[in-house]
């Protein structure tokens, strides 16, 4: 059963915290809703589009009456928004967050927050290229995962309200060890943003007066993800750099086998190769399509 939120604050109310609020609006669990961030003209959007019922540039003043926080910010700030929150938190308000790697935020969550224990660390696998208030939509979420990593020492009321507000959402939740989930993310989340903003970087590095010129729809979609923030991936990048370093080195070895194969004239090596990749590909949608 869904689990009433008396007041939500959302720290960072951008196409996730937003989307997070209109849903929890839609399934009528919610009631004040306060938008927490740095850019008034964002926070004043979010209030016209119904997302958030108020808004304050201070942490600490805005969670002074809140039962429910959501963290909503670049993994990087966690430990900021946990310090600045500290000393105003009420006892019994249960916090959450969206990053997408868990361990550095958990980290932050032990060392700033007086009873961390009513942190309940949370990942939606969910999201567009697109940023800020003005994006969000309450289907977001619907019937994607949300991946919980909880510890031993965490509340299991507040475990329960947590997976009552993500399941309100339309995400279906699961729980996961966090180790774990920043090795998974760095592999199917983490590297293919990498690899976008690379391969982009490429062909713009590679000459001529317009490189992009011919890029049709191969490229467009290959490259749709490079179109994200900047700063987030950033972040993520360094937050989860241990995981990534290891993605990144097997994505390296694999391109060395590629080239060399291309260097030697190699066609059964590449035959071998790219129809590995898309029997490994067919296989995954086969068993995993409906649920993307």
């Amino acid at each position: 059963m869904t689990r009433e939120i008396r007041h939500l604050v959302v720290i960072g109310t951008g196409l996730i915290g937003g989307s997070v609020a209109l849903a929890l609006r839609r399934a009528g669990c919610v009631g004040r809703i306060t938008g927490v961030g740095r850019s008034a003209e964002n926070l004043q959007l979010a209030v016209d589009l119904g997302v958030i019922d108020d808004f304050s540039h201070d942490v600490a003043q805005a969670v002074a009456d809140a039962d429910m926080v959501l963290v909503s910010v670049p993994v990087s700030a966690s430990a900021d928004v946990f310090r600045a929150m500290a000393q105003n938190l009420p006892a019994d308000a249960v916090i959450t967050d969206a990053g997408s790697s868990k361990q550095s935020v958990m980290a932050a969550a032990a060392e700033y927050l007086p009873n961390p224990s009513r942190f309940v660390p949370a990942h939606p696998i969910a999201g567009t290229e697109e940023s800020g208030a003005g994006a969000a939509f309450a289907e977001l979420f619907d019937r994607h995962w949300c991946i919980l990593t909880p510890d031993e020492a965490t509340d299991a009321d507040a475990l329960a309200r947590v997976r009552s507000l993500w399941e309100a959402t339309g995400s279906r939740v699961m729980q996961m060890d966090a180790a774990a989930h920043d090795e998974h993310l760095a592999a199917v989340s983490h590297l293919p943003h990498v690899a976008a903003f690379a391969l982009v970087n490429a062909v713009r590095k590679s000459g001529g007066d317009d490189p992009f010129r011919f890029a049709a729809g191969g490229f467009r979609d290959f490259t749709r993800i490079a179109s994200s923030s900047p700063e987030m991936w950033r972040d993520i990048a360094m937050c989860n750099r241990e995981a990534l370093i290891a993605k990144l080195d097997a994505l390296i070895t694999e391109l060395g086998v590629l080239r060399a194969a291309v260097d030697g004239g190699d066609a059964d090596c590449l035959l071998t190769e790219f129809a590995a990749a898309r029997a490994a590909r067919d296989a995954w949608l086969l068993k995993y399509g409906d649920e993307l």
